[in-house]
C-alpha cells in the first residue's frame, strides 16, 4: 500500500463504524422478535449501511476547500426541501404522530430535517470561519455580530421544522447551535447573558407547563397536546394516565429485566411499539445488559473524544473543518444522551434516534453523509500532519 493510499485507511474510525454497525443489526435483530411488524428491518438496515458506504466513499473525491465553496448552496437546499415539504399536500407528506415530518412516495420515506442538520453544520462552520477571517481582533461587537449570524443560520431550519410540530428536532439544531456559540470564542460576556437568558425561558416555560397543565395544553393547540404530556410524566410519571407513562414502565421494565448480562439473543419478552427505533437501547439493555448497554455507552464516549481530538488537530490548518467536527460530536452527543436518557426515563419522550445504532433510512442517510464529511477530514489531518512533520 502506497503511503497515499494510507492516508484514506482511518483504522479507528472505520472500527468504531464496524462496531456501531454490529450493534444496530444485532439490536434490530431481537427487537423484530417481538414480531409486531412484518417487516424485515434488518435487511433493511443492512442495505442503508451499504447505500451509506457508498456516500461515505463518494465524498472522499472532494476535499474539504470544495466543500466550503458549496456549503452555501447546500445549506439553503436544504432549507427550501423543508419549505416543500411543509407546503406539500398530505398524498406525498402526511402527518404522522403529530408531526409533518417524511415525505412519504410509497417505496421509501424520506424525513429532511435529518439531512438538514449536516448542511446546517457545515454552513455553520463557514460563517465562523469567514467572521473570524474578517475579524482578527475579536471585539465585543464583532462578537455579537458573529452571534447573530449563527443564530440566523440555525434559526431558518428552525422555524420551519417548528412548524411541522417536530419540536424535539429542533431542540436538537438549537442544541448543536449553543455548542458551536461556545466553542466559536465568543466573549464570555455574552455567553453569560445568552445562557442566563435562555435558562430562565426554560424554566419558566416548564413551571408554567407543570403549574398549569390545561392552559398550557390549549396554547400549543391540539396537535401538540401530547408533548405536554410528555413533559409531564417526564416530571411525575405517577401522576399521568397510564397511558402517557406506558413507554415508562416499558422501557424501565425491558432495561431491568436484562440485569448484568442480558438474555441473549432472540429472547426478548416485554414488547413495546418502536423497538427498533425510538426505544433500541432498552433493546439492548434486555438483550445484552448493564455490561452490554454500558460498552455501547463507552464506544460513544470513544467516538465522541475522536471527534474533539480531530477537530482540535485540524484547527490551526482549518478551522472550517475544525467547527464541522464539534458540530457533529454536538449532534452525537443530544442523540445519544436523550435517546438514552429517555429509555431510562431521565429524559421525556422524544422520537430522537440512537445514532448509527436505531433503524431508519433516513437518520442512517444522514449520519452517514456527516461521518463522511468526518472522514475526509480525518484523511486531510493526516495529510496535513504528515507534510508538517516531514
Amino acid at each position: 500500500m502506497s503511503k497515499k493510499q494510507s492516508y484514506y485507511i482511518q483504522t479507528d474510525l472505520i472500527s468504531i463504524f464496524i462496531l456501531l454497525v454490529c450493534v444496530s443489526l444485532l439490536s434490530i435483530y431481537n427487537a423484530q422478535q417481538l414480531e409486531q411488524y412484518s417487516a424485515n428491518f434488518m435487511l433493511q438496515q443492512s442495505v442503508w449501511f451499504t447505500v451509506g458506504i457508498g456516500i461515505v466513499a463518494a465524498i472522499q473525491y472532494l476535499d474539504m476547500e470544495q466543500i466550503y465553496k458549496v456549503s452555501i448552496y447546500i445549506y439553503a437546499f436544504g432549507v427550501f426541501v423543508l419549505f416543500v415539504l411543509l407546503i406539500s399536500p398530505e398524498s406525498i407528506a402526511p402527518h404522522t404522530n403529530g408531526a409533518k415530518s417524511w415525505f412519504n412516495f410509497k417505496v421509501v420515506t424520506i424525513q429532511p430535517s435529518e439531512f438538514t442538520k449536516i448542511t446546517t453544520i457545515i454552513y455553520m462552520a463557514t460563517v465562523i470561519q469567514k467572521h473570524k477571517e474578517k475579524f482578527l481582533k475579536p471585539t465585543l461587537k464583532s462578537d455579537f455580530k458573529l452571534l447573530i449570524k449563527i443564530l440566523t443560520v440555525v434559526a431558518l431550519p428552525v422555524a420551519l421544522i417548528m412548524m411541522q410540530s417536530d419540536f424535539g428536532t429542533s431542540m436538537v439544531y438549537l442544541f448543536i447551535a449553543g455548542v458551536i456559540i461556545i466553542l466559536s470564542g465568543i466573549h464570555w460576556k455574552i455567553l453569560t447573558t445568552l445562557i442566563v437568558s435562555i435558562t430562565s425561558v426554560i424554566g419558566a416555560a416548564l413551571a408554567f407547563i407543570v403549574k398549569f397543565p390545561d392552559l398550557a395544553k390549549q396554547l400549543v393547540g391540539e396537535g401538540q397536546k401530547y408533548q405536554i404530556d410528555r413533559i409531564l410524566t417526564w416530571f411525575d410519571p405517577s401522576q399521568q394516565a397510564s397511558d402517557a407513562n406506558w413507554h415508562f414502565n416499558q422501557a424501565f421494565m425491558a432495561l431491568g429485566s436484562g440485569q448484568l448480562f442480558g438474555k441473549g439473543m432472540g429472547s426478548q419478552e416485554v414488547s413495546f411499539p418502536e423497538a427498533q427505533t425510538d426505544f433500541i437501547f432498552s433493546i439492548i439493555g434486555e438483550s445484552f445488559g448493564f455490561v452490554g448497554g454500558a460498552l455501547v455507552i463507552f464506544l460513544y464516549f470513544i467516538f465522541l473524544y475522536k471527534l474533539v481530538m480531530i477537530g482540535l488537530s485540524i484547527y490551526s490548518h482549518s478551522p472550517f473543518s475544525a467547527y464541522i467536527c464539534f458540530g457533529f460530536m454536538s449532534l452525537l452527543l443530544i442523540h445519544v444522551f436523550q435517546n438514552i436518557g429517555m429509555a431510562l426515563g431521565i429524559m421525556p419522550v422524544t422520537g430522537i434516534p440512537l445514532l448509527f445504532i436505531s433503524y431508519g433510512g433516513s437518520s442512517v442517510m444522514a449520519s452517514m453523509l456527516g461521518f463522511g464529511v468526518i472522514y475526509r477530514i480525518a484523511v486531510e489531518n493526516s495529510i496535513q500532519n504528515d507534510y508538517l512533520f516531514k
